[in-house]
């Protein structure tokens, strides 16, 4: 299969003072058959040398206003590029109000976060981690000059930054370092878990009696109806790719919440309702992949259902009854809720069966994958 980048290797002795890094002239999609590649902006055109320089980044924790925080804290590759947050805490102790979405496929998402439609490109989008102030996430507004310099000051980016942006008489910009992480971004590509060899690849045995129920039972339209929201291949329904960008995310109302007042939902996470201010909109996010779900707990945009049983446990019953507290409500009722969350029978069977199909959405080649890890540990 091809890859997405190609051999790198360091090169250390006591008469380096740098890690010497080889890149190949050409990029290559690592993307097996039948699985398309994904949609690349005209602006920043992948290259082996720009995806080496964006996992650089991604993985250096000068990219924040204390010096200590990455993109990767919020996103670890063996949990699928999650953090196993409830809420993700930005780098001064600030607690953001959503969990981190897993990263896997982002670059197919038609819609980036959990309820800003308009958010479609990764470029933009990560801009709101480094700058944003509410909350603040990387943190940083006021840094950018000192945190440019310091990546100048590096041998490591002195070599990499002219190799991703050749003819660029001034690479040392933010923007540079955004278009750097975001095709980095692109490619992490999960396509490879057991499923995929069962379903695409003809191997009947990769999965089990019970996870192939578990498919049908996914896959119903008469009983789950999981796949009306969880569709396609990605399991998070339309995407883009590269030869159609024309797919428009969706976003869904799964019954969470129901408490008192004009808004059913507890605010700042009011959904897609926050940005645009239609009661309509109230409590709808977007379906996350279930790719690797298994290793992405806790779930649901603000993390507050613990387990993967809990979740299919809340879709059986078409929604949550909050019974006590501050957000106590009938989540069932809730006026906003998709027509397809509706209560349905769950045996334990069909519950153990469920969970055996999901485990099979995990990808250990990718969790895994030495192209997708911290280079800097190899120092």
């Amino acid at each position: 299969m091809k890859r997405v980048v190609g051999k790198v290797a360091a090169l250390c002795s006591a008469a380096l003072v740098f890690l010497a890094v080889r890149i190949p002239p050409d990029f290559e999609w690592d993307i097996p058959a039948p699985f398309p590649t994904p949609p690349v902006p005209v602006d920043n055109p992948m290259s082996a040398a720009k995806v080496e320089l964006g996992r650089h980044l991604f993985y250096d924790p000068r990219l924040s206003g204390n010096g200590r925080q990455s993109c990767a804290s919020c996103y670890r590759q063996e949990l699928a590029f999650t953090d196993a947050r409830a809420r993700a805490v930005g780098s001064t102790g600030e607690r953001h109000p959503r969990s981190s979405m897993s990263l896997a496929n982002v670059a197919y998402a038609p819609a980036l976060t959990w309820a800003d439609s308009a958010l479609a490109s990764l470029e933009q989008q990560a801009l709101g981690p480094a700058l944003g102030t509410s909350p603040v996430e990387l943190g940083l507004a006021g840094h950018v000059d000192r945190v440019v310099n310091s990546l100048r000051s590096d041998a490591t980016y002195r070599r990499l930054m002219p190799l991703a942006f050749p003819g660029d008489t001034n690479p040392w910009t933010l923007t540079h370092v955004i278009k750097g992480i975001a095709a980095f971004e692109r490619t992490l590509i999960s396509v490879r878990s057991p499923y995929d060899r069962y379903r695409y690849g003809g191997e009947q045995s990769a999965i089990s009696e019970s996870a192939k129920r578990g498919e049908r039972f996914f896959f119903s339209g008469q009983r789950g109806r999981c796949f009306q929201c969880h569709g396609g291949w990605n399991f998070s329904g339309a995407l883009r790719v590269a030869s159609d960008t024309s797919a428009h995310p969706a976003f869904f109302n799964t019954g969470l919440y129901n408490v008192a007042g004009r808004l059913s939902y507890p605010k700042p996470n009011t959904g897609l309702h926050q940005h645009t201010q239609l009661l309509a909109d109230v409590g709808r996010f977007r379906a996350p992949t279930l790719r690797n779900i298994t290793v992405t707990a806790p779930y649901m945009h603000d993390g507050s259902i613990a387990t993967l049983g809990e979740v299919l446990d809340h879709y059986a019953a078409g929604g949550r009854n909050v019974t006590h507290g501050a957000y106590r409500g009938d989540g069932r009722a809730n006026p906003n809720k998709a027509s397809n969350v509706r209560e349905f029978v769950l045996t334990p069977q069909d519950k153990a069966d469920l969970l055996a199909f999901l485990e099979t959405l995990t990808d250990t080649a990718f969790l895994n994958d030495p192209r997708l890890s911290n280079p800097w540990r190899r120092r």
